[in-house]
This record gives C-alpha cells, structure tokens and sequence, in this order.
C-alpha cells in the first residue's frame, strides 16, 4: 500500500545519496523543470488533445521531486499535510 512515509523511503533509498550532493537549490529547479512539463501537459488537454498518460507521467515526477526536496530538507511529508489538512479540521478559507 502506498503512503506517504513509503514514498519518502523507496525515493530516499533510490535516489538519496545523488540527491544530498545535489542540494536544495538544484533540487527545487528540477522541480520547476517537472512542473513547467506538467503546465505543458495541462496546456494540450486544455486543446482538446489526448494527454492522460502524459499527465500522469508528469503528476508523477513532479511528487517524485516534491518528495525529493522535502528529503532533503528534513521535512516528513506525513507529518506535514497531516498537520495542516487533516488536524484540527484543516485549514480554514477558500483554497
């Protein structure tokens, strides 16, 4: 079953020692690299194009570098959106 805390370990364990020597900084650009990707793939369903596997291939790598960054930087995705969504009834507003 798939959980937050496994993703964190199967990516740490795959990709951690690169991803340490890489930092922070570099980490995020290759996010934004992945989310320009899926902005792309959004761009052509807007079109009316046929594009699922390619948002899901994209949804995917842009969670794989969000995990990768929150690895190293120290943060616990689990803990993270469980305090802000899931505790205390979620945060408040219109999202």
């Amino acid at each position: 079953m798939f959980t937050f805390e496994t993703w964190q370990a199967f990516i740490d364990q795959r990709y951690g020692p690169t991803d340490q020597a890489r930092g922070p900084a570099k980490t995020f650009l290759w996010l934004m690299e992945e989310v320009g990707e899926l902005a792309e793939a959004l761009a052509r369903l807007e079109r009316g194009e046929e594009v699922q596997a390619l948002l899901s291939e994209e949804f995917a790598d842009v969670l794989a570098w969000l995990t990768t960054l929150a690895n190293i930087t120290g943060i616990d995705l689990n803990a993270a959106v469980t305090s802000k969504y899931i505790e205390d009834g979620g945060p408040k507003g219109v999202k």
